[in-house]
């Protein structure tokens, strides 16, 4: 049994009162991820837009396929292109400069110790993927070997100084 997918580009992130992304996440479930790369958890449906998904619409697709929606909050921007995340450090620290704090710490590991700093004030930071990497130690190739790492950033609509 297939059904024809429809095209939810610019839709609210698949809110029950939106009758064709309701009908396609009965029928097939709403795996979705962030478009930013930011690594954000997407608690509330209602503050995301679709800006990709996976399979064109009006494509006919099996009822069991699972389909993968690119998404960003409500009022940013849909990117040209999907952020991919930052690729996983190895022995040598990669350059992290613009990413999202969250995603990374990600890209470190769990046992790296890692302290983050606002750039431009003496604020804490909490949320981590509202937050971008400015400066970084040790710096991009540099050997890791266990190091403690060190950022500073801030806030994603802030510029770094």
């Amino acid at each position: 049994m297939t059904e024809t997918l429809g095209g939810l580009e610019g839709l609210f992130q698949l809110v029950p009162d939106a009758p064709v992304a309701e009908e396609v996440c009965d029928t097939v479930g709403n795996p979705e991820h962030g478009w930013s790369g930011r690594d954000r958890m997407q608690a509330l449906d209602r503050n995301w837009k679709v800006c990709s998904q996976n399979f064109a619409a009006g494509k006919k697709i099996p009822l069991d396929t699972e389909l993968d929606f690119g998404a960003v909050k409500l009022e940013e921007e849909c990117p040209a292109s999907d952020a991919e995340a930052p690729a996983q450090a190895g022995d040598s620290m990669p350059d992290l400069a613009g990413e999202s704090v969250k995603a990374a710490r990600g890209a470190l590991g769990s046992g790296t110790s890692v302290t983050v700093t606002d750039a431009l004030e003496d604020r804490m930071v909490l949320m981590e993927s509202n937050w971008q990497v400015c400066t970084q130690a040790p710096s991009p190739g540099a050997a890791l070997n266990g190091r403690p790492v060190e950022f500073t950033a801030v806030k994603f609509e802030e510029s770094c100084p």
